[in-house]
């Protein structure tokens, strides 16, 4: 390129505009409105995001020159195209079907499998496994509640039975004492032996170069409702505590950097998840180069994605298809070497052909079709994505340094650091949900009002999971899903409107056209998050031919739609008609008037600040719904 190509400015017609300028053209459109609450993004994540960002916003971000596959490898492990392997996992129960499953994915797209497995199997259940599975092609990855690095012997035995190059195997098996100990309280035996096993598990993997066999998991921070700053940082000081303990046991840093797969959960805030794939690499590569290792190749990040659990719903499944497609896009942007697209409706039945066909073709269509594969981070130099990442690492970084100041990551659980940490961020994410601050499309937010679960959920489902065991020595992580409590709020309206009538929420439209509309929305959206059946109407034009209507239509909630200055004179009217057949509600918060409204017995109002999920649980104790 020559120097007078690049300098060449495009639209040298216009004139620059400084940032200065643009402040201030941009409080002339606010019209006296606050700045900070209409335009600044506060995260749940420690750092505000800004309504744009410029040129001089890379200013002081240090690492911007690097190129791809470059220390410290923020722009990837790869150095001319953004390849990815296509897994799907497989919950293993008989292992023939499992492995006919796994023959149909690979045929159909699919490059990698991941077998999830209860207890570890034995040599003729392997061999049936992977009976005419391609080894040396297709990777393949095994999660197994209880193995030892005896699984690992029997694979390579049947490897070396089938003449296969151990050097061309690649795949995990997804060993992690640590996120083990923060589910269930407890080693398998203590401290010392599990990682003692953790050492013979690396030591034997060294005959197979590509193949992990340490798991960190961030995605049980991230379905416990953490932060994806909380899921980076306590995953980096997982790997650090394996870093640590086993360098203690004699082991060479490369030895174990290389044998550490990172399982990231990656969610819907689109920007915040590919700058933290990009962030997790960013420090990950300067923790392994504290050990300094021998090998260049040890202080890159391996980062498997999956789809996250805690963001999907039983409810309007359909929409968890468009959620997981931007995680999808968002992983592999982001640079992920692996990637799991979880089925729709994994999280509340056994997943379908269609299903897993969705799930396969959405990475297939991103790979395929639109080419992310080509081109490798294309969010490079993005004023906005570069910030991103640079605020995801600062914030992980501290509460890594914090974390490491407990004594490590075994110490920090044992503080109940991470629990408690995590617990207070899910309860402002809970609370963020329950006032619909934080939205779900079709679960607290715009529901299907034809759509009935009528059969009760399990518990299961609706539950958080709980593997505490009994003699565990810390509190424990619980994974649960964001929407959980809306879905037993609505589940419980459809189970009781099986033997019972289902509860009608009437809507009293009158006056004002644009504020009875716009009112008579918001609460039939309102009502029917809990599963009532919602009736609106166009307008009444007197109190008496919508009290005779609401009376006709057997109405158990009547809201009152109109606006503030009509309410003073026909609420109280309404109420005295009807308060004795049904339960009265005026949409809105008519402050001015609120006292008066009240003094008179009107006592439930309903607007954007209500938490509709107290509120609606409220209505359904005064409907004699249990």
């Amino acid at each position: 390129m020559s120097e007078n190509t690049k300098d060449k400015k495009l639209f040298e017609e216009f004139p620059p505009v400084s940032t200065a300028d643009w402040e201030a053209k941009i409080k002339v459109d606010l019209k006296g409105a606050d700045y900070e609450r209409k335009l600044i993004w506060k995260t749940n994540n420690g750092f505000n995001i800004r309504p744009y960002y410029r040129a001089e916003d890379l200013n002081d971000i240090s690492y911007l020159n690097v190129h791809p596959d470059e220390f410290p490898f923020i722009r990837g492990n790869k150095i001319d195209k953004n390849s990815w392997l296509i897994r799907q996992d497989i919950n293993v129960e008989n292992f023939s079907e499992a492995n006919k499953k796994a023959g149909s994915f690979l045929e159909k797209g699919a490059q990698s499998i991941g077998f999830i497995i209860d207890n570890e199997p034995t040599e003729n259940e392997l061999k049936i496994l992977l009976e005419n599975v391609d080894i040396e092609k297709f990777e393949i990855n095994f999660a197994c509640n209880n193995c030892s690095h005896s699984l690992l012997k029997k694979l390579i035995n049947l490897f070396q039975s089938k003449n296969v190059d151990l050097k061309k195997v690649a795949g995990s098996i997804e060993f992690d004492i640590l996120g083990s100990f923060s589910l269930k309280g407890k080693f398998c035996n203590t401290q010392e032996t599990a990682f003692n096993e953790c050492k013979a598990f690396i030591e034997e993997a060294q005959k197979l170069p590509k193949f992990k066999v340490i798991a960190v998991n961030g995605k049980h921070f991230n379905n416990s409702g953490s932060s994806l700053v909380e899921e980076l940082a306590f995953s980096l000081a997982a790997g650090n505590e394996y870093l640590s303990q086993l360098t203690e046991k004699g082991l060479a840093v490369d030895e174990i950097a290389n044998q550490i797969k990172f399982n990231f959960a990656v969610g819907s805030s689109y920007f915040l998840e590919i700058a933290k794939i990009r962030a997790a690499r960013l420090l990950w590569a300067n923790i392994v180069n504290e050990y300094n290792p021998k090998n260049e190749e040890s202080k890159k990040m391996y980062v498997h994605s999956t789809t996250s659990e805690w963001n999907k719903t039983v409810y309007d499944p359909y929409v968890n298809i468009l959620r997981s497609t931007t995680e999808t896009m968002s992983s592999v942007i982001g640079g992920t070497d692996s990637l799991t697209v979880n089925p729709f409706n994994s999280i509340y039945e056994e997943t379908t052909d269609f299903s897993e066909r969705i799930a396969r073709n959405q990475q297939i269509i991103v790979k395929e079709e639109s080419y992310f594969d080509k081109i490798v981070d294309p969010s490079a130099g993005s004023y906005y994505i570069e910030n991103l990442t640079n605020s995801i690492a600062e914030n992980a970084w501290q509460l890594f340094v914090e974390t490491e100041q407990q004594g490590g990551f075994i110490k920090a659980l044992e503080n109940n650091f991470i629990q408690n940490r995590i617990k207070e961020t899910a309860q402002k994410r809970d609370l963020a949900i329950a006032t619909r601050k934080e939205n779900f499309l079709g679960t607290n937010q715009f529901p299907n009002f034809n759509e009935h679960i009528d059969n009760e959920i399990s518990s299961e489902i609706i539950n958080r999971k709980d593997l505490t065991e009994k003699d565990a020595v810390i509190e424990t992580l619980k994974p649960y899903r964001g929407t959980q409590a809306f879905e037993q709020l609505r589940n419980k309206t459809d189970v009781y409107s099986k033997t019972n009538k289902r509860p009608k929420a009437f809507m009293f439209t009158f006056g004002n056209i644009g504020m009875r509309k716009a009112r008579a929305q918001f609460a039939c959206n309102f009502f029917a998050c809990a599963g009532f059946q919602v009736v609106d109407n166009n307008g009444f034009s007197s109190v008496d031919e919508g009290v005779e209507a609401c009376l006709e239509n057997k109405a158990d909630i009547v809201v009152i739609c109109s606006s503030d200055d009509e309410y003073a004179n026909i609420a109280p009217e309404i109420y005295e008609k009807l308060n004795k057949n049904a339960v009265i509600v005026v949409a809105g918060y008519p402050k001015a008037i609120i006292d008066d409204l009240k003094s008179k017995g009107i006592k439930h109002f309903i607007h954007v600040k209500t938490n509709v999920l107290e509120s609606l649980n409220n209505f359904q104790t005064e409907l004699g719904i249990r």
